[in-house]
């Protein structure tokens, strides 16, 4: 291993994170508005919108993400409406093309979790606080949505970081992010190993801190479970008092 050239790689990837980032973000906070969208779908009872949200997550679900990111980058400019559109500025741009196909797969696996959330919150709580007078908006605002992301953010949680992940695929489409970075590194050096060394151990950290700050999220979104300070310093008062 070349350790200063693996330096200097490290030093060349840094530059592509903040765009790594975000189309991770950017495609992630898409992705859940339109995934909640279609978990309320499935769940309307209309049956026109529950089959198209089937269809939809049938269709996202069961095709590859580098499929789904050719048709929409290469395949879109080939339709005459398209590229006469108010949309095409943004469709021929690499950049929002990676980003449509980031998000519209990702609402399909994010709209499944969702609902899984949704249907896990308790009916008895939905009946007190509709027994209080509280109105459908407030309900779902205040006690629905709350705890059906508590429930729902492990799962979303892994969906975050397989997001990440994906964003390595935007490379095919010239966007100069980690790997599209890396992959020009490597055709200037043909130092395959030493370039993809660091730039997994990239991915990695950026994942790291994403799995520390889903945990804290969680934790904070836990506090029925976690004991009062007062009963955990008298636990403890306890023990050290029985030790000696």
């Amino acid at each position: 291993m070349d350790w200063t050239f693996m330096a200097e790689t490290f030093l060349s990837l840094i530059s592509a994170i903040p765009l790594t980032l975000q189309l991770a973000a950017t495609s992630i906070v898409l992705g859940a508005i339109l995934a909640l969208g279609l978990a309320l779908a499935r769940l309307s009872g209309s049956l026109v919108l529950d089959w198209f949200a089937r269809f939809y997550v049938f269709v996202f679900r069961g095709t590859p993400l580098l499929v789904q990111i050719f048709l929409i980058y290469y395949g879109l400019g080939q339709f005459p409406a398209v590229r006469h559109s108010l949309l095409w500025p943004l469709l021929r741009e690499p950049y929002w093309c990676a980003v449509l196909a980031l998000t519209l797969n990702t609402a399909a696996y994010a709209g499944e979790i969702i609902r899984g959330g949704l249907l896990s919150v308790s009916h008895g709580q939905v009946e007190a606080a509709r027994a209080c007078g509280m109105p459908r908006l407030m309900l779902f605002r205040r006690i629905v949505m709350p705890l059906a992301i508590r429930q729902a953010l492990p799962a979303y949680g892994n969906e975050m970081i397989s997001m990440v992940k994906a964003t390595s695929l935007a490379s095919i489409t010239t966007l100069m992010e980690v790997t599209g970075v890396a992959a020009k590194i490597i055709s200037e050096t043909y130092r395959a190993i030493e370039v993809f060394l660091v730039a997994g151990a990239i991915y990695l950290a950026i994942n790291f801190m994403l799995t520390r700050l889903v945990q804290r999220l969680e934790y904070w979104l836990s506090a029925h479970l976690r004991e009062p300070p007062s009963i955990r310093a008298g636990i403890t008062a306890t023990v050290e008092r029985d030790a000696s």
